[in-house]
């Protein structure tokens, strides 16, 4: 297996459940006493967030771009960004560094599109519901992407920024979330929810939500060992 590369912090609960399943993951596969080789190196969430607030994309590129030149120096050979919102930037990304990225995007479209999904809903960070770098691959596979209103939208982006990327889980914006998802199957016909925040997954550990839950990490993880293994 090549050895993995992973642009984390972003944010750290998301970079422990990256760890921990990946390396869980390739131990059951293998089937032996294996743990694999694997690098991360944790950026700032808030920064990444900044920077897309200002809409500083080449500035968000080259502090990226540094996150993947130390995980190359350290040996890695595939290298993945842990987080959906930085993909803003994936393929000017891409262009910039030497090894391979395994895309959240491309994961989940791929999947959604394999499952025969027509309609989907997705949340997660305000620039990730907004902007249109993961809503447009899916579009021109000819899938209906569905976002929360303009209201549901703030709350979702403030719930992310202030409690889950400081691990923080809350019942009470659970439920909320929940009911949000509720209303967007229910009024716009949602066949499943995008879970476009890495730290979502924590939020949701053992509910069952309303509607088939696309959990962007274990659909990633799918990826990367395929990435990894070829």
């Amino acid at each position: 297996m090549k050895k993995l590369g992973l642009v984390g912090g972003t944010g750290p609960e998301s970079t422990l459940l990256y760890y921990r399943k990946f390396v869980y993951q390739a131990n059951q596969r293998s089937g032996l006493l294996f743990f694999p080789k694997l690098t991360i190196d944790s950026v700032n969430v808030y920064d990444v967030l900044a920077m897309c607030e200002q809409q500083d994309y080449s500035g968000l590129v080259s502090y990226l771009e540094q996150s993947v030149t130390h995980l190359v120096a350290a040996g890695a050979e595939v290298v993945a960004l842990t987080g959906n919102t930085p993909h803003i930037v994936f393929d000017a990304l891409q262009a910039r560094v030497p090894v391979p990225l395994v895309s959240i995007i491309t994961s989940v479209s791929q999947t959604i599109c394999e499952r025969g999904l027509k309609t989907v809903g997705l949340i997660g960070t305000g620039f990730t519901m907004k902007a249109d770098f993961f809503k447009q691959p899916l579009r021109e596979a000819g899938i209906s992407v569905v976002i929360p209103t303009d209201q549901e939208i703030t709350y979702i982006a403030d719930k992310i920024h202030d409690e889950l990327e400081q691990g923080i889980v809350n019942p009470d914006t659970r439920d909320h979330f929940i009911a949000i998802i509720k209303r967007m199957a229910e009024e716009k016909g949602i066949e499943a929810i995008i879970l476009g925040c890495t730290e979502l997954p924590i939020l949701f550990n053992d509910v069952t939500l309303p509607v088939m839950a696309l959990d962007t990490v274990d659909i990633h993880i799918d990826a990367l060992f395929a990435a990894l293994d070829s």
